[in-house]
């Protein structure tokens, strides 16, 4: 009798989180454009701070790339900001799409990376 209490808790626990999920999708996919929007509408959302972190993260990866590839010469030119860019935008893909499928999957690299609690 105790483990059936247990297995409802535990399902009571999962419907909860993907209740959240479902409402907070679209500012979890949002978070991956203009990061700050979730940070201010969803602050009682876990999954949508989650990909918030992961927006904000990306975002500073970006603004880095941006600037080593811009100021280191010829190399920067010519392989950091290319690669860096490309690496960018698919991390920007990945997020989204995780997002979209209602996961909190890490992004590669950058994703062990919490900025915010």
């Amino acid at each position: 009798m105790t483990e059936e209490v247990k297995s409802e808790n535990v399902n009571e626990t999962v419907e909860e989180e993907s209740a959240d999920v479902k409402e907070n999708k679209g500012m979890a996919i949002l978070a991956y454009i203009i990061f700050f929007i979730p940070l201010i509408t969803s602050k009682d959302s876990k999954f949508a701070m989650y990909h918030a972190n992961q927006g904000l993260v990306l975002f500073l990866f970006g603004v880095s790339v941006s600037v080593i590839g811009t100021i280191v010469p010829l190399i920067g030119w010519l392989l950091i900001l290319p690669l860096g860019t490309l690496c960018w935008f698919i991390f920007v893909i990945l997020g989204i799409i995780n997002a979209a499928n209602g996961k909190q999957k890490q992004l590669p690299l950058i994703g062990k990376i919490s900025l915010l609690k």
